[in-house]
């Protein structure tokens, strides 16, 4: 890989939400729920790297310091959201806020508790879109879903519409004409890890 080119993976951060408390699942923080052999977190980090981002930031929220602890995390941002239980519109707000500065130009959002999304469909995503007024998401037979990579123009945007649980989706449906679309249920499946029978997706 050139200079050039490694700057260029560099501009694109991983932004990894696992602030999660796990409410339906009995108050399990997610980034801690166990996959092959590991925390969920580890996997995830795992994934954003192996799809090109040289970068990830890690935003956590529920049992924090046990995550910190537990996990293998070496190398990541860790950012800290005191707010998690407010929804993961405040997760994602936290960690676009840890890129200030960084020179980052876009932000590959990705959520802790699909494991079903691999480095495969992850790499589709950031290879749509590199720049700072990229809008990219990932669609399951035309359903849009995540990643989403978020160039660094929008930024503002998404957090100022980040409330709750929705994340940006309010931005993203606003500006639904300026989002590339790219079409990754042939190489995963984006299903959530929130209840007891979702965990069967984990064995």
């Amino acid at each position: 890989m050139t200079d050039m080119e490694a700057r260029g993976e560099d501009r694109v951060v991983g932004l990894l939400l696992a602030a999660g408390g796990g409410r339906r699942l009995g108050g399990r923080p997610k980034a801690l729920l166990p996959y092959r052999g590991r925390p969920l977190v580890e996997h995830a980090v795992g994934v954003l790297r192996a799809a090109g981002c040289a970068r990830v930031h890690v935003v956590l929220g529920a049992a924090a310091d046990v995550v910190r602890e537990r996990a293998r995390l070496a190398g990541c941002v860790i950012v800290t959201n005191p707010e998690w239980e407010s929804g993961m519109g405040t997760s994602l707000r936290a960690g676009l806020d840890s890129l200030a500065g960084t020179g980052a130009r876009a932000a590959l959002v990705c959520l802790v508790d699909q494991p079903g999304i691999g480095a495969e469909a992850v790499a589709r995503v950031l290879a749509a879109g590199r720049d700072g007024s990229a809008l990219v998401s990932a669609v399951y037979d035309g359903v849009r879903g995540h990643p989403v990579l978020l160039g660094a123009d929008h930024w503002a945007g998404v957090a100022a519409t980040a409330t709750g649980d929705r994340g940006a989706r309010a931005y993203l449906k606003e500006h639904a004409r300026a989002i590339t679309l790219v079409e990754c249920g042939d190489v995963a499946r984006p299903f959530d890890i929130d209840t007891p029978d979702d965990l069967a997706h984990l064995e």
